[in-house]
């Protein structure tokens, strides 16, 4: 019986013409294959798409380099994969995201290769002077630093980065806000808006992962903006960061660069994927260590999953209350975990979203027939507003006991809906039957909370919610602060509802006036529950004046 033979050996000549078993060879091809061949001596494993450029070709050229050099690789009979994971076979790798490199060549492959010099073994001096690594290295050691080295200039670019995380969670997202500050930060002021810092960040940035930690950061800032496609242009652009260069902090970008997917994906109501994409990130080795050891990390995925939890509990509960109960479960279990990171990070702006996230489920879970979940119950008796409200007002604390935090709208959002939520309206009621409904008004609320009462300061919370929502609106169209679209939307229809519940059926036109103008930049389905709402819950009389959108065409049931 026949053994099986031994694959060839390849013989590499270094000195012009280089060749492969004495054929000439493409120089770039050649290159690439001895290149991932010393990677793999040297115990560095992969070969990325930066040290390519400068060496065999230019960035304009490098997917035509790499596509020639992997014909040239299938001619010569040897195997080489690309992708982070080096333990996969390569006859199994997804070629579209093959030019995306790294590069990296077999152990059984590597030992083949055999590298000559006129006909004799190439000494490693000759190996790395041939590939240009003995250059590089003069460089480093005539002074200049590694990529991922400290500079003087580095806390400039910190300072400037903590300026925009700080405009963020003061609201001042992307416009500037009156009074605030908005010379020139070379002269010790920052710039007024998040993105204008970012940006000025960018500039001042002198690794591939401060680069990379400024494209995450404006991925997260048009994400808050509503604006799904600038977000997802930055993403791509964080993808190719990551993938050319082997950035420090990788993984760690990895992780944030999906769970900002999956917020995109969240926002425009597609919950399947955003679902699959964080469950996605938990299953990957990598990234899964990241959310299991990195707080901040796991406070973004427990809160965006109990949110997709929450959407969906809500979607099923009037068709399948069974699995509406278990999601709404998870989604509950899921806030709590996010809450105990954000604790566990000791950053009070991310747990002052995740309380106010967590009152507002409870209080939507309660609405649609699910008052009797565990989590919710108490000592047998669930008081679900009570609860919902105390959870919100404990966010509202926590906004103000944080320096230089900005009042969440979100809050004042939700206790209004909260508080006219208490009423049992007519469908399209008259003016007279609207007008009679008992809301709760803010002093009850305030007494709902409990212990929590002292949150609600008379200075941003006046005594009727008109005015609430007026205060908030003033301060948006003065440019003290900029509430992004479905903020926005959602304070002008609450002022509406309130504006018309006080008889002020002029200033509740205006507001629906207004959101009329801004719903084009919402969803569709954010646009049909303010369309409904205006249509169902609004006076006749006012619906009469202030025509409200038309209402999307009904989708017919395909029978199952």
């Amino acid at each position: 019986m026949r053994g099986v033979s031994k694959p060839a050996l390849l013989s590499i000549e270094l000195t012009s013409p280089q060749s492969v078993n004495g054929r000439r060879a493409a120089f770039q091809s050649l290159w690439l294959l001895v290149r991932m061949q010393h990677a793999q001596e040297a115990g560095t494993g992969v070969v990325r798409l930066v040290d390519l450029r400068g060496e065999v070709s230019d960035a304009s050229t490098l997917r035509m380099v790499v596509s020639r050099a992997f014909r040239d690789f299938k001619a010569w009979n040897i195997e080489v994969g690309w992708g982070e994971d080096t333990l996969r076979e390569p006859r199994f790798l997804n070629a579209e995201r093959r030019s995306q490199g790294p590069f990296w060549l077999p152990a059984v492959e590597a030992r083949r290769v055999r590298v000559l010099v006129e006909g004799r073994a190439a000494t490693a001096a000759e190996v790395a002077s041939f590939l240009g690594l003995r250059a590089r290295k003069s460089q480093a050691a005539a002074g200049s630093p590694p990529p991922d080295a400290v500079h003087l200039q580095d806390a400039a670019f910190w300072k400037q980065l903590v300026a925009s995380q700080q405009a963020a969670r003061q609201g001042r997202l992307m416009a500037p806000v009156a009074g605030m500050n908005t010379g020139d930060a070379s002269a010790g002021a920052q710039p007024a808006s998040a993105l204008e810092s970012i940006r000025l960040a960018g500039t001042l940035a002198a690794t591939d992962f401060q680069r990379a930690l400024v494209t995450l950061n404006e991925a997260m800032l048009w994400r808050r903006l509503g604006d799904n496609e600038q977000a997802r242009r930055r993403l791509q652009a964080l993808k190719k960061q990551r993938l050319a260069h082997h950035v420090a902090g990788n993984d760690y970008l990895g992780a944030m660069e999906c769970i900002v997917a999956a917020w995109c994906a969240y926002t425009a109501r597609d919950l399947p994927l955003a679902q699959s994409l964080l469950g996605g990130m938990a299953d990957d080795a990598a990234r899964g260590l990241v959310l299991r050891h990195h707080p901040d990390v796991r406070f973004e995925w427990c809160n965006l999953w109990a949110l997709v939890c929450r959407s969906r509990a809500l979607g099923l509960s009037a068709d399948d209350k069974p699995a509406s109960a278990a999601l709404a479960e998870e989604s509950l279990r899921r806030f709590g975990e996010a809450l105990a990171a954000a604790f566990e990070s000791h950053s009070f702006d991310a747990a002052q979203h995740v309380a106010a996230n967590m009152g507002m489920a409870a209080w939507l879970f309660d609405r649609v027939g699910l008052s009797d979940l565990p989590a919710l119950a108490q000592h047998g008796n669930a008081d679900t507003t009570r609860r919902a409200v105390q959870w919100i007002a404990f966010s509202e604390w926590l906004c103000g006991h944080t320096d230089g935090q900005g009042r969440s709208a979100w809050n004042a959002i939700y206790l209004m809906r909260i508080a006219r939520g208490h009423c049992r309206p007519e469908k399209q009621p008259t003016l007279a039957q609207f007008r009679a409904q008992k809301p709760l008004d803010p002093a009850a609320v305030s007494k709902l909370a409990g212990p929590l009462a002292d949150a609600f300061d008379a200075t941003n919370w006046p005594a009727r919610w008109v005015q609430v929502a007026q205060a908030r609106l003033a301060d948006h169209q003065a440019g003290r602060r900029r509430y992004p679209g479905l903020q926005h939307c959602s304070l002008l229809f609450e002022h509406a509802w309130y504006a018309a519940h006080a008889g002020e059926l002029k200033a509740a036109e205006q507001s629906l006036a207004l959101l009329r103008e801004a719903l084009p930049q919402l969803v569709p389905s954010d646009r049909a529950y303010f369309t409904e709402s205006w249509n169902d819950t609004l006076p006749a009389e006012l619906v009469l004046e202030a025509k409200p959108p038309r209402r999307p065409a009904a989708r017919k049931k395909i029978a199952s």
